[in-house]
């Protein structure tokens, strides 16, 4: 498990920079809200998805999630066809903030060309670079990324203003 100031980022999955989380399962993408974007909302308590069968496109609006303070976009961090979603999450939205990568996740999607848009996502294995910082405690994303994966040995990174720590 990866901590970026103080919130978790699992290292088995890809993260998109507006603050979605993506799991490759057999063909397809389950996706959810990150622990920092979660957090940061406070107790959510309600979202709104578009319909299984409807086409997404990366970038554009999933749904929206609404806190009490707050209410925001959730964006597709693929293109494709949404497959499942997550009826207890609809029903009760805190279950992301209780459990954000297990029973939090949002929605399955098929992927049009999931290796075509890999390269927008930073994986979880620690991708950590002068294009990634956090400011304003969020992902900050600069420029083209490409989905290399490096490997963690220390317990400590740091990469100009952005501090990663990995539980050990």
């Amino acid at each position: 498990m990866v901590k970026i100031n103080g919130n978790e980022f699992p290292e088995d999955l890809y993260y998109h920079k507006d603050h979605m989380w993506v799991k490759v399962e057999e063909g397809k993408v389950r996706v959810g809200y990150n622990d920092w974007a979660q957090e940061a909302a406070g107790k959510l308590v309600n979202l709104n998805t578009r319909k299984v069968g409807r086409k997404v496109k990366f970038g554009k609006t999933l749904g929206t999630v609404e806190s009490g303070k707050w209410v925001g976009p959730l964006k597709t961090p693929i293109t494709g066809e949404i497959t499942e979603l997550n009826d207890d999450v609809l029903k009760t939205p805190s279950t992301i903030n209780d459990d954000p990568y297990g029973k939090g996740w949002v929605a399955v999607i098929t992927p049009e060309n999931l290796e075509a848009e890999d390269n927008v996502t930073i994986h979880g294995n620690l991708e950590v670079r002068n294009d990634v910082k956090v400011e304003d405690g969020h992902l900050e994303v600069y420029g083209k990324m490409n989905a290399k994966r490096v490997d963690v040995d220390a317990a400590l990174y740091v990469t100009q203003d952005l501090a990663v720590e990995k539980d050990k």
